[in-house]
């Protein structure tokens, strides 16, 4: 059984702690945040994008709880760290914990510094751990099914791609910390990232990128449009998405996928069905849960440290140059 250390407890510590919690090869050994006495708090205000699961907070009475990764990791014998902290303590705290020889699990994105990220990846390497981001639509079923036809060619050639992910602005949390938001990268980095992402992942980056962004109440990137273009490929990707709209605003998000024989259309606004459609029918098949892209990451990260090989379907280098890409996306 291998014990988890969660380094932050907001929206996304609460989710790997229901993950880790429920899954019987794990051990939640403790928990780090600079205010232990919000944690009830957190598990009753929620937030986020989306329903994860619920948590009675009795569950944590006995779970030991830290104000500092120092404290965490002088006190307890653990194997690895999940960490949710705010983005602008990405490094100083996945560091902490890889030269304290711990596997670590770390909130997209990696870092908003390339440097750091570099710096990050070169510790892993150097101490042997695991180093993995939580780019959970990699592991989201829906988007699996979609990767699954682009690489088997069920359809034909993929031609057109459309990734899609709106919500209203974050206003939950640590968010109502202007310190936090300042530093977050906005919509761009904390939530287009996904899909920017996941396009990399499906078809290697872009050989050009247009974009235009718009500002909004986090950043200047809280709007992106894009296309991407492949000078061998035939396919362009279309990425639109951002959070400026008002607080209660529904989050939405989906893909459009055209290929030779198919066109398919996924949203989570109606999430138990992907539609296919020729030129005589629409059928549906099953999309699977969206949110159980959040247990299979954690699942993932777990066996790579139990089989003690990298993870490839994730790994440091893809999620750096998914920051590289973000980059690619503003116009200096």
């Amino acid at each position: 059984m291998k014990r988890i250390a969660v380094i932050g407890f907001g929206f996304m510590g609460l989710t790997h702690t229901l993950n880790i919690l429920r899954n019987k090869d794990l051990e939640l050994a403790a928990i780090v945040d600079r205010n232990p006495d919000l944690i009830e708090k957190t598990i009753e205000g929620k937030g986020g994008n989306i329903a994860t699961g619920s948590l009675d907070a009795g569950i944590l009475m006995d779970i030991n709880k830290y104000t500092t990764i120092k404290e965490c990791l002088d006190k307890e014998s653990i194997d690895a760290v999940c960490i949710c902290v705010p983005t602008a303590f990405h490094y100083d705290t996945a560091s902490e914990a890889l030269s304290a020889g711990k596997h670590v699990f770390i909130e997209k994105p990696l870092c908003l510094d390339v440097n750091q990220a570099r710096k990050l990846i070169d510790l892993a390497k150097e101490k042997k751990r695991i180093l993995m981001t939580g780019h959970v639509v990699r592991f989201m079923p829906p988007y699996q099914k979609l990767k699954k036809w682009i690489d088997s060619g069920e359809f034909g050639d993929l031609r057109f791609l459309a990734l899609s992910r709106f919500s209203g602005y974050p206003a939950w949390g640590q968010w109502k910390d202007r310190e936090v938001t300042d530093n977050s990268g906005g919509a761009l980095f904390d939530l287009v990232i996904h899909d920017i992402d996941f396009a990399a992942y499906l078809l290697g980056s872009p050989d050009n990128i247009e974009s235009i962004c718009l500002p909004g109440y986090i950043s200047k990137y809280d709007y992106i449009s894009a296309i991407w273009s492949y000078n061998t490929k035939n396919a362009k990707v279309s990425i639109e998405g951002g959070n400026t709209f008002h607080a209660s605003f529904p989050f939405q998000a989906g893909y459009m996928a055209n290929f030779e024989k198919a066109s398919i259309l996924y949203t989570t606004m109606n999430g138990d069905v992907i539609r296919i459609s020729d030129d005589n029918k629409v059928s549906e098949t099953e999309a699977g849960d969206a949110v159980e892209g959040y247990c299979n990451e954690l699942v993932y990260f777990i066996k790579c440290i139990e089989n003690n090989i990298q993870p490839v379907e994730c790994s440091p280098e893809s999620s750096l140059e998914s920051v590289n890409l973000c980059y690619k996306h503003i116009k200096i």
